[in-house]
């Protein structure tokens, strides 16, 4: 069958392509923009690409067109399709009827921390021999590429909130109907989808109907939004995690910035991780993959012991350069509560040493302006904060120096960059934060660095 992909080089639609791929069916593909690291991943895997939105991008006459949840009425590629009367369906439920059927589905939601844990549970699978599949809205740098067919009846799956096509406004995960569920955490997030909290609270329970009576659903013991959804109805066993608590599930942190933890069940010690991640909210992560794990067979020993070799996923506080004296970080950052966690979990591991933030307010939530005092504070623990405000966004970014002191900020990236070349000699950490490509800032900073 030859399958055409709207908008593949997204991380979840790139995903589908591979599986799609690896099913043994011909796949083509457009997008408004086509660039490495993603088109390199499609490309080895023998999918033609094709830059830009169309309609003779389908005069090959695909079988099936699958419409990512970017497009809308008016590209001219959708209405091509609608046009000519081709079959098409949205990338979750291609998933849900081709892959995911008669499959044991992990599913991992929530605001933040659905990558990390994805990527953390496939590894634990791998580890034990579980030849998972697996869909990650990015790479886990253990596998090296964000998803796969897999050999077994596993297949662990990024659960995301967001809508599922144009003609689908349902969640994503709505379709995926895992039997272990982590429900990771719950904020306001997609203000471009969701008027309000409530209305992803309705959404989350929507995916707690689908996880059947046999099931296991994990969460965060002092999530209350989590726990309201839960009171709405709930029809399946839930395990609760926590930190320095008592919940069922309860990690005890060793050194305070999570490089070190004993997990405990019941009271029980079961083993201590130790790994390079920091941060409480990783703690988290990994304590719901040690339950998700468990609840397919595999002793939380052998968790621990499969975290131990985790190496996270690309763009999630990777260091990507070591220049003079100042360490640079690449994190995917798109919510004022991850960038705090982040930023705390950091100054944890390098007490007094300066740190520097530098954002660019990229996703939907925070080009509406959405979070500004929540954005202005997450920023505490770095000592100074850049943020870059293109011509583009929507709304004044100097209201966030209302809510906090270290905020410096600046309309281009030239100017962004030479004071941060200004700020070198004073060494530290600059922890570049943005769900984009962030104008290509992080080559010309190390180049700049370099001198």
């Amino acid at each position: 069958m030859h399958i055409h992909i709207l908008g593949i080089c997204g991380t979840f639609m790139g995903g589908l392509a591979v599986i799609a791929r690896q099913l043994g069916h011909q796949v083509s593909g457009s997008d408004q923009n086509v660039y490495p690291p993603m088109s390199t991943q499609l490309e080895q895997q023998g999918i033609v690409l094709m830059e830009g939105y169309r309609a003779e991008n389908l005069d090959g006459k695909p079988d099936l067109v699958i419409i990512g949840n970017a497009l809308s009425r008016g590209n001219p590629e959708v209405e091509a399709v609608l046009n000519r009367g081709l079959r098409y369906v949205s990338g979750p439920q291609w998933l849900a009827e081709h892959v995911l059927q008669g499959k044991w589905v992990l599913g991992v939601a929530g605001t933040h921390g659905k990558t990390t844990t994805t990527g953390m549970l496939s590894w634990i699978l791998e580890h034990q021999g579980f030849n998972p599949g697996f869909l990650i809205g990015g790479i886990p740098l253990n596998f090296g590429i964000s998803a796969r067919l897999g050999e077994s009846d596993f297949f662990v799956i990024e659960a995301d909130e967001y809508d599922s096509a144009f003609f689908d406004k349902r969640s994503k995960f709505v379709h995926y109907r895992p039997r272990t569920v982590i429900l990771n955490n719950l904020e306001y997030d997609h203000a471009d989808i969701f008027p309000d909290l409530e209305a992803i609270k309705k959404q989350f329970h929507h995916l707690v109907r689908t996880v059947p009576g046999e099931g296991l659903i994990i969460s965060p013991e002092c999530d209350a939004n989590i726990n309201e959804v839960l009171a709405m109805g709930c029809w399946t066993p839930v395990a609760k995690t926590s930190i320095n608590s008592d919940a069922q599930w309860n990690a005890r942190l060793i050194n305070g910035d999570g490089s070190q933890f004993e997990v405990v069940m019941d009271n029980q010690a079961q083993g201590c991780v130790e790994w390079s991640l920091t941060g409480e909210h990783n703690v988290y992560n990994a304590l719901s993959a040690i339950v998700a794990a468990r609840h397919v067979g595999i002793l939380p020993k052998d968790a621990i012991t499969a975290l131990g070799q985790f190496k996270n996923v690309k763009r999630r506080m990777e260091v990507i350069a070591n220049i003079n004296g100042v360490t640079l970080y690449d994190d995917f950052a798109h919510h004022p509560t991850a960038i705090q966690t982040t930023l705390d979990g950091l100054r944890k591991q390098v007490g007094q040493e300066r740190i520097i933030a530098i954002v660019e307010p990229r996703s939907n939530t925070m080009r509406l302006g959405v979070h500004t005092k929540t954005l202005a504070e997450s920023l505490g623990h770095a000592d100074l904060a850049i943020i870059y405000q293109p011509e583009a966004l929507g709304w004044n970014l100097g209201e966030l120096k209302k809510y906090a002191g270290n905020i410096e900020i600046y309309p281009s990236l030239d100017e962004v960059i030479a004071k941060l070349k200004s700020e070198a000699r004073y060494g530290g950490h600059y922890v570049l934060m943005s769900n984009g490509s962030f104008g290509g800032i992080y080559q010309r900073l190390q180049d700049e660095l370099n001198g």
